[in-house]
């Protein structure tokens, strides 16, 4: 079964036993959370349900696994000639979760 949830302002496809990283989220290691902004579910034999913009009832059960830190992304900036130059680093945080449960 596979369910495509919204969170953090993007959508991730799911299925159960999946683990990925999403947006910050705030709780503690092994805490479990609801994703309850289900856009569509299916799977094998069952019929693909679409919401409008989400699916009445349906939730995603997950656990967190990890809260950290991306790895840097550099940011440079430089104009020729002008003796400029400008560097910037930024650390994204983020939760990585493992899907339990899919309730339609």
């Amino acid at each position: 079964m596979f369910a495509v949830i919204e969170t953090g302002g993007k959508q991730y496809h799911l299925n159960v036993g999946d683990k990925f990283r999403v947006e910050r989220l705030s709780g503690e290691t092994s805490t479990e959370i609801i994703f309850d902004q289900v856009l569509a579910v299916g799977g094998e034999g069952t019929e693909t349900k679409f919401g409008s913009p989400y699916i009445a009832g349906a939730r995603v059960t997950a656990e967190i696994v990890k809260q950290g830190r991306a790895d840097k992304v550099l940011v440079f900036k430089y104009k020729s000639k002008k003796n400029y130059r400008k560097m910037r680093g930024h650390r994204q945080y983020f939760t990585e979760v493992v899907i339990t449960n899919i309730e339609a």
